[in-house]
């Protein structure tokens, strides 16, 4: 479906600037978009490059570990069902935990993991259950604390202090997973 708002878009906006009078402008745009996003995409990578190696000396130091050791008691009391399950739980786990470091790439393989073992405790099988819809809230508005995705892009866009959105960032993504975890709570009694 996205596929196909974007063309409507894109091809709207060409006949348009075609019948406008503006179709040089619309070609000099083109490549200079295409030629500025390979350059941005190019400095993306050397900056995600070094984070995720930094991200992986976390791992690999046993930082996320603590850090998942501090948080299975927290998500013992939000997950009811999946506590059944300490394989769940330990998918949950790891997935908050990665997503909490910026390892978004680490975390998807987790969450997908914790999802089927949260399937498996599902009573209702074409049903998501309470658990699963908490956990897909709390993985799109996981606390960021060192959100690397946004610090790669400010620092290829040749931002003077990249990091500077690291306090803001934790303030917003834990707001939004704390208000998404109320609501999640809030909405299961009724549903």
């Amino acid at each position: 479906m996205i596929n196909i708002i974007w063309f409507i878009m894109l091809f709207s906006s060409i006949v348009f600037g075609i019948i406008t009078g503006s179709g040089e402008i619309i070609s000099k745009s083109i490549v200079n978009t295409t030629y500025s996003t390979v350059e941005l995409m190019v400095k993306l990578v050397g900056m995600m490059c070094l984070w995720c190696g930094v991200m992986r000396i976390a791992q690999k130091s046993g930082l996320t570990d603590k850090l998942a050791f501090i948080l299975k008691p927290i998500l013992k009391r939000l997950f009811k069902s999946a506590v059944k399950s300490e394989k769940a739980l330990g998918f949950i786990v790891m997935n908050l935990t990665s997503n909490m470091m910026g390892l978004s790439n680490a975390a998807t393989p987790f969450g997908i993991k914790a999802m089927e073992e949260m399937q498996k405790l599902n009573p209702e099988k074409d049903k998501a259950s309470d658990d699963m819809a908490l956990f897909l809230v709390l993985n799109a508005a996981c606390i960021q604390i060192v959100p690397t995705s946004v610090i790669s892009i400010r620092a290829a866009c040749n931002s003077n202090n990249p990091a500077v959105i690291m306090l803001p960032a934790i303030i917003a993504t834990g707001t939004a997973a704390v208000v998404g975890c109320l609501i999640c709570k809030i909405l299961e009694k009724y549903f």
